[in-house]
């Protein structure tokens, strides 16, 4: 669920709508600037020349831009306005350059200017604290911002959205919060969708802070306004965090039939939550569907679950073969014992007797007492009698299953003395000792 790539590139993309080039509004309006204040006052020499470099600015003459500034910042006539303009212009330039850091001296020199109107100064300093971003150098981004808002009095909710990215690239989450929930709201209450970004930037800071059920009305309002997939399977995703597992299968399972859960992991765990909710049915069947498309592949772990599937769904003769395949390749001696239940279950007890003894010839058995039990079971089954007996001896070295054991072979002993009784020949009567049974009888 982080979030990756955006914060870092999201000020770089601000930026290029935020760079100052308020001196050609300042000239249009010159004369009424004039009569209100002063020092934003622009002589129409100045204006035309600054025209005509930010057209060598525009067309990539860098180096003839750059030298027409420094001839115009030479002249000392020029008023604090008229040089803050030249710095503007100049840092615009170095910005389209990539000379991030040149670019931001050239907007402090902006700064640096006495009497400034506020507008120019808000817009520097919006400007410097995008190109800290760029730099990543957040810390001075920070303070920037925070300059700002102390020089507007009513912040807007792009202000707001740099101070929380700020605090955000910082890592200091929960100081991020209110101001990136203030910038969503703002838009919020102006009938305005909030910027898909913004809302991003808000999940991740509720998901690092472990805020998941604050998540949700996020996340529901990224679906609402940027319909994606990705935000579904995210809000499922928290709702597993939050335990509510209900709610995560109705979500993975509408993403699955819409075609949008195609990761085999997911549909691997689409199939877990339909297990867990009791429908061992549906999981079989998704696994065996995707399995015979290729799509999850049949490793060990996920044949087991196919077979654990169809036999909690009491299909125990399609649990058989997925079981089958998951012992073959892993070569597990417990998965040989448990596809020998799948075959006692059924009635099985060749195929049975011969899967607990490969897993018995493997080892690594958990209970090799109840194997044996187990092997013992399907040889009597088989009526292969002395077989089951030194199965069932096998299983009395250990205490837990010596009472069975025992009784199974008190069991075996008995029918191996019926067995020997009806083999044994009766003698052959005489008709005479026949006829006087008869007559005893009568």
């Amino acid at each position: 669920m982080p979030l990756t790539g955006l914060s870092k590139h999201l000020p770089t993309l601000l930026l290029a709508s935020c760079l100052g080039l308020s001196w050609s509004v300042a000239a249009t309006a010159q004369n009424k600037e004039r009569e209100t204040k002063q020092t934003v006052a622009m002589s129409q020499s100045v204006f035309e020349k600054l025209t005509e470099i930010q057209e060598l600015v525009e067309a990539q003459d860098y180096a003839a831009g750059q030298s027409a500034v420094t001839a115009l910042l030479a002249n000392e006539k020029l008023t604090p306005y008229e040089r803050a303009q030249v710095h503007n212009l100049t840092g615009y330039s170095y910005y389209l350059q990539e000379r991030y850091s040149d670019a931001i001296r050239a907007y402090q020199q902006v700064l640096a200017q006495p009497e400034l109107p506020e507008a120019l100064q808000q817009s520097t300093l919006k400007t410097m604290a995008q190109l800290y971003f760029t730099t990543e150098d957040y810390p001075r981004a920070l303070e920037t911002v925070q300059r700002l808002m102390a020089l507007v009095p009513e912040p807007s909710a792009d202000v707001y959205m740099l101070l929380g990215q700020a605090h955000f690239q910082m890592r200091n989450y929960e100081q991020a919060l209110t101001p990136i929930k203030t910038a969503v709201d703002m838009f919020s209450e102006q009938g305005r969708p909030p910027r898909e970004n913004w809302l991003l930037l808000l999940r991740v800071c509720y998901y690092e802070l472990g805020q998941f059920e604050n998540m949700i009305g996020v996340l529901e309002q990224l679906i609402l306004h940027y319909p994606k997939d990705t935000y579904i399977l995210t809000l499922a995703g928290v709702y597993s965090e939050l335990g509510e597992t209900k709610k995560q299968l109705a979500l993975s399972e509408v993403l699955y039939e819409q075609g949008y859960l195609t990761n085999p992991t997911h549909v691997v765990n689409l199939a877990n939550l339909y297990l867990l909710h009791e429908i061992p049915y549906k999981a079989a069947v998704l696994l065996e569907k995707e399995m015979d498309a290729n799509r999850v592949e049949k490793d060990v772990r996920n044949l087991r679950l196919l077979s654990q599937a169809w036999y909690t769904a009491r299909e125990d003769e399609k649990a058989i073969p997925p079981l089958q395949q998951a012992a073959e390749l892993s070569q597990e001696g417990e998965l040989f014992v448990r596809l020998a239940q799948a075959h006692i279950n059924l009635g099985n007890w060749e195929e049975a007797a011969t899967a607990i003894q490969r897993g018995l010839r493997l080892g690594g058995l958990t209970r090799s007492d109840t194997a044996n039990i187990m092997l013992g079971m399907a040889l009597f089954n088989q009526k292969k009698l002395s077989l089951a007996r030194s199965a069932f001896q096998q299983a009395l070295s250990d205490d837990r299953s010596r009472r069975t054991a025992q009784q199974w072979i008190s069991y075996v002993d008995s029918e191996m003395k019926r067995a020997e009784l009806m083999d044994q020949e009766l003698p052959e009567m005489q008709p005479r000792e026949l006829e006087d049974i008869l007559q005893a009888n009568q």
